[in-house]
């Protein structure tokens, strides 16, 4: 099994023979409005894509599938619904199912619990997109685990550590974990993705699976940074367990 960080969010899986791109942000550096409420105005995204113009097109016409968990600008942007081919098999939650169709996309496969494709299984876990009032203002989110022989793979999707997150460590026990980190939060509430301290609590849970962080240092209310990420896990002793690659980074399994 293959990952490759492409930016934020954006990861390409390579599993089973088939390549898989996680939800696709293309948009050029600072293309964006930032997002409001946050503790600084910075254009998003604050980085560029680690591809060509070349590599970037290549990317989307050999991609098996594209895996959208949910439809923020952050991880389905304007630029992916015009550069995604539209004939493209795109999976999702069942709540974007209508979305994706309306947007001109033909093959829509909605994930309510389980789908096979070929030998890789999906299963669709729940998660929370933060506490309280803002939590449910940020609407639903969905993780995805993927198997096929030999490997398990849970992309934990927009969510903090919640009992949600916790059950579905048990329910499957990944091998490998991909959690959006960057501690995303508002001038008011708590953090909407994992923090550094949420990641100690899915490496407790999950005693034997390696962490990939990603979801960092590309949009402007992420204020968990790598940096920042890297030395918290190195203060704890636990940079072997978290991976923590840069845009571009492939790591294999």
């Amino acid at each position: 099994m293959k990952l490759t960080l492409i930016r934020h969010a954006t990861l390409l899986v390579e599993m089973n023979d088939k390549k898989i791109l996680v939800d696709p942000m293309l948009s050029p550096k600072g293309a964006m409005e930032p997002v409001q409420n946050a503790s600084n105005n910075w254009p998003i995204p604050m980085t560029s894509l680690p591809l060509t113009e070349q590599e970037l097109g290549n990317l989307l016409a050999t991609a098996d599938a594209i895996l959208v968990t949910h439809t923020h600008r952050d991880h389905w942007d304007d630029e992916a619904q015009k550069r995604v081919p539209k004939d493209k098999l795109l999976f999702c939650q069942p709540e974007d199912e209508a979305k994706l169709k309306a947007q001109g996309f033909t093959q829509v496969q909605p994930i309510k619990d389980k789908h096979n494709w070929g030998e890789l299984h999906f299963s669709r876990t729940e998660g929370r997109h933060g506490t309280g009032d803002i939590g449910m203002k940020m609407g639903p989110v969905s993780g995805f685990v993927l198997q096929a022989p030999g490997h398990r793979l849970y992309v934990a999707g927009d969510t903090i550590w919640c009992k949600e997150v916790q059950q579905a460590l048990q329910a499957y026990h990944p091998d490998v974990v991909v959690v959006n980190a960057g501690a995303a939060q508002f001038l008011q509430g708590d953090p909407i993705t994992m923090t550094g301290e949420d990641l100690l609590q899915v490496m407790k849970a999950a005693p034997t699976a390696r962490l990939v962080a990603v979801h960092m240092d590309t949009v402007n209310h992420c204020v968990l940074t790598r940096s920042k990420l890297n030395t918290f896990l190195s203060k704890q002793q636990l940079a072997d367990r978290c991976l923590v690659p840069a845009d571009g980074e492939s790591i294999y399994f």
